[in-house]
C-alpha cells in the first residue's frame, strides 16, 4: 500500500515521476487521506477533489520560490503531504498537532494563512506587486473555489488585478460546491461555461477556417494577434474574466494530470493576469463523499458522539415559529446545513435565502426585508459575521431595524483553530447602538431567545456555541418572562458571574470550590449581555466583596469588561477576578485541551480563585 507515496519525502520528488506514476500517486494520496481523516476528523471531500490539481501545481511550479496561495486553506492536505508533513497526519487538527489550515510556522510552503474565503486573489496580487516593485522573479498563483468566488472581495481583487499588467495566475477550482451547494448568478454562469464548450471550440475552429483560405489565409492568421479583441467580439462571446482583463483558459478536466500539466506549463510562460478554469469533483475517489459532498465536507473523528446541538435547536425553533408567523424568513451565507436551516429551507423554500459567501450582502439584504415589515433571521457563524461589521452598524443598528442575528459557533470551536474561534462577538457587538445581545446556556433556551427577539423592534443578536452543552440542573431562562440577572446559588463573600455556556462551567467551579477548598461561592447568570440591567446587577453584587467573571471570550471588550464598567459607572467598588482568553490567538485542538492550556478548566479556575482571594 502507498508504494509511490512512500517514496515522496519532499515536494521535488514528484518531478522525477512520469504521468502514469503521478496518476498512481494520486490514488495513493486518496487512500491515505480517507484512512487518515476518518480517524482524526477533518475536511474530507474538498481535499479528495484537488489531488491531481495539487500534484500538477507542484510538478510545474517550484514551491516555495513560486508562491501558491490557497483560498480558505481547508483543501490543502495534499499540499501538506507533498511538503514533508505526511508523517504528522495522525496529529491533524489535534492539540499542538498539524493544523487543518495553512500555517506559516509549519512550513515555508504555506505562504499565506487563510481560514475565511475569498481572500486568495487579493493576497496573491499583493505578493505579485511586491515582487515587481523589488525586481524579483517568481510565479504567483491563487487557487480559489467557485464557492469562494461568490464573495465580493474576490471580485474586488479580480477588478484590480485585471486592469494591471502584473503576471498572476488564478486557478478557479470549480466543483459546484462550497460547504453547501453553490447558489446564485455566478454559479449559473460557471455552469454555462462547464456545459457549453463552444467558446473554446470557436477559437480553434476560427484558426482552422482561416488556414484553409487560399492565399490570404496565412496573412489573416498573421494579423490575428493585432486584431484579437475585435475578432473575439465578432465571433466569440467573451467570458466575464476576459472582460475584466484576464486571459481565460478552460474549462479543463481537473482530474486529468497530463492536461493540467500541459496547460500550466503553457500559461507559465505567458505575461499578464491569467485565469485557468478547472473542473473537479468534490469527494473524488470516495463514493459516499461524491454522492453527498456536503455531508462529507468536514467529518468528525471516530470518537465523536452525536448530540442535540444548539444548531439543531435553532433549526427546530425556526421551523416551529415560521409555521405560525409567515413574516419570518431565514438567511444564511452558504451554510444551510451548518447553521441548522436545512429543514427550514425545505419546508419554506420561498422564505429561505442562501446568499452564497456574502456576509455583508446578507446583513444589508436582511435590512431591506426588515424595512418593509418582514422578520429576517440571519444565521452566520461568529467568526464569519465579523466580515459584516460595517453593515451591522450602519445599515442595521443606526436605523434600529428588527433584524435577528443567530450567531452560531460563538466561543471556542476547537479543531478548526484560530481563524474560526468565535471569541470576539461580544466585543464587536456590545458597543453597537440599539443592539440587544442574548446568550443562552443550553439548546433548550434557543426557542425562548428567538421568541423574545421577535417581540423586539430593533436588532437582536443571539450568540451560542458549537455543539451541545452538558446536562445541567440550573434553571432555564425564559426570556419573555425575565431576562434580568438570575441568581442560581447564594454564596458567602464571593459571587461568580457568567454568561452562556460558561455558566455551566461556573457551576462546576462552585462545586470544586466548595468540595476542595470549603469556599461557598454564589453563582449568577447574565443571560442578556446588552443592554445590561445595571440596577439589578448592582443589587445582585452588593452583598459580596469579590466578583468573579467567567466567559468563553477574549477579556478585552468582552463580558467582564461590560460587567466591571457598568459597576464602576455606579461607583461600586469590588475586588475583581476575571477568567477568559488573555490572547485572541487560540490554537486548534479539542476544546478541553485548549481550555486546559489557558487555565480555564473548572478545577483550574477554582484553584486560581483560592490563591487570588488569599492575595486580596
Amino acid at each position: 500500500m502507498f508504494e509511490i507515496l512512500r517514496e515522496i519525502r519532499k515536494v521535488s520528488d514528484i518531478k522525477l515521476l512520469d504521468t502514469k506514476q503521478l496518476e498512481l500517486l494520486s490514488k495513493d494520496i486518496r487512500k491515505f487521506l480517507i484512512k487518515s481523516i476518518t480517524k482524526t476528523g477533518g475536511h474530507l471531500a474538498s481535499n479528495l477533489g484537488v489531488v491531481e490539481l495539487t500534484l500538477a501545481l507542484h510538478y510545474v511550479f517550484d514551491s516555495p520560490k513560486d508562491k501558491i496561495i490557497w483560498d480558505v486553506g481547508h483543501q490543502t492536505y495534499t499540499h501538506k503531504i507533498l511538503t514533508s508533513r505526511k508523517t504528522k497526519f495522525n496529529t491533524l487538527r489535534q492539540f499542538e498537532g498539524l493544523s487543518g489550515f495553512l500555517k506559516r510556522h509549519e512550513s515555508p510552503h504555506d505562504i499565506f494563512e487563510t481560514g475565511h474565503s475569498s481572500t486568495s486573489i487579493s493576497a496573491a496580487f499583493g505578493i505579485a506587486t511586491a515582487r515587481d516593485l523589488q525586481n524579483q522573479h517568481f510565479h504567483v498563483l491563487a487557487v480559489i473555489g467557485d464557492g469562494a468566488l461568490t464573495g465580493g472581495m474576490a471580485f474586488e481583487a479580480l477588478n484590480h488585478a485585471g486592469r494591471s499588467n502584473t503576471n498572476l495566475i488564478v486557478i478557479l477550482n470549480d466543483n459546484e460546491m462550497s460547504i453547501s451547494k453553490n447558489v446564485g448568478g455566478m454559479s449559473r454562469y460557471l455552469t454555462s461555461l462547464r456545459t457549453n464548450q463552444k467558446y473554446q471550440r470557436s477559437k480553434v475552429n476560427l484558426v482552422k477556417f482561416l488556414s484553409k483560405i487560399p492565399k490570404i489565409g496565412k496573412m489573416l492568421m498573421g494579423t490575428i494577434k493585432h486584431t484579437k479583441n475585435s475578432l473575439k467580439n465578432l465571433f466569440i462571446k467573451r467570458t466575464i474574466f476576459e472582460q475584466m482583463g484576464f486571459k481565460y483558459f478552460g474549462p479543463i478536466d481537473g482530474h486529468n494530470i497530463d492536461e493540467l500539466i500541459k496547460v500550466l506549463s503553457v500559461t507559465k510562460e505567458l505575461n499578464g493576469p491569467i485565469l485557468i478554469h478547472v473542473n473537479t469533483l468534490k469527494g473524488k475517489g470516495y463514493f459516499l463523499a461524491e454522492k453527498e459532498p456536503t455531508k462529507y465536507h468536514g467529518i468528525a473523528s471516530k470518537n465523536s458522539k452525536l448530540t442535540y446541538t444548539f444548531s439543531d435547536a435553532f433549526g427546530d425553533a425556526m421551523v416551529k415559529l415560521a409555521s405560525k408567523n409567515k413574516k419570518i424568513v431565514g438567511i444564511t451565507a452558504a451554510m444551510t446545513e451548518g447553521v441548522g436551516l436545512k429543514e427550514f429551507s425545505e419546508q419554506f423554500p420561498d422564505r429561505f435565502f442562501d446568499v452564497a459567501i456574502a456576509e455583508q450582502h446578507a446583513v444589508t439584504f436582511a435590512c431591506g426585508l426588515a424595512i418593509d415589515g418582514i422578520r429576517p433571521v440571519v444565521a452566520i457563524y461568529s467568526s464569519f459575521l465579523q466580515r459584516a461589521y460595517d453593515q451591522i452598524l450602519h445599515d442595521c443598528a443606526l436605523q434600529n431595524l428588527p433584524v435577528i442575528f443567530a450567531i452560531d459557533r460563538s466561543g471556542l470551536v476547537g479543531e478548526d483553530g484560530q481563524t474560526h474561534q468565535g471569541i470576539f462577538d461580544i466585543a464587536y457587538l456590545s458597543h453597537i447602538p440599539n443592539m440587544v445581545i442574548l446568550s443562552p446556556k443550553c439548546p433548550l433556551e434557543i426557542e425562548s431567545a428567538l421568541n423574545y427577539a421577535l417581540m423586539k423592534n430593533g436588532p437582536v443578536a443571539i450568540r451560542y456555541p458549537r455543539g451541545s452543552s452538558p446536562k445541567t440542573k440550573l434553571q432555564s431562562i425564559d426570556y419573555l418572562k425575565n431576562s434580568a440577572p438570575l441568581l442560581h446559588i447564594e454564596g458567602k463573600n464571593i459571587l461568580i458571574l457568567a454568561t452562556g455556556k460558561a455558566t455551566i462551567w461556573a457551576l462546576d467551579v462552585c462545586n470544586y470550590l466548595k468540595i476542595d477548598y470549603n469556599i461557598h461561592a454564589g453563582l449568577a447568570e447574565i443571560a442578556m449581555i446588552s443592554p445590561l440591567d445595571v440596577d439589578s446587577l448592582v443589587s445582585l453584587v452588593n452583598p459580596y466583596d469579590v466578583i468573579v467573571t467567567i466567559e468563553d471570550h477574549v477579556l478585552i471588550g468582552g463580558f467582564s469588561s461590560l460587567i466591571i464598567n457598568a459597576l464602576i459607572s455606579k461607583n461600586i467598588s469590588k475586588k475583581y477576578i476575571q477568567f477568559g482568553y488573555k490572547n485572541g490567538i487560540i490554537e486548534h485542538g479539542k476544546i478541553e485541551k485548549v481550555l486546559e492550556k489557558n487555565q480555564l478548566q473548572p478545577h483550574q479556575i477554582a484553584e486560581t480563585i483560592k490563591y487570588k482571594i488569599q492575595e486580596l
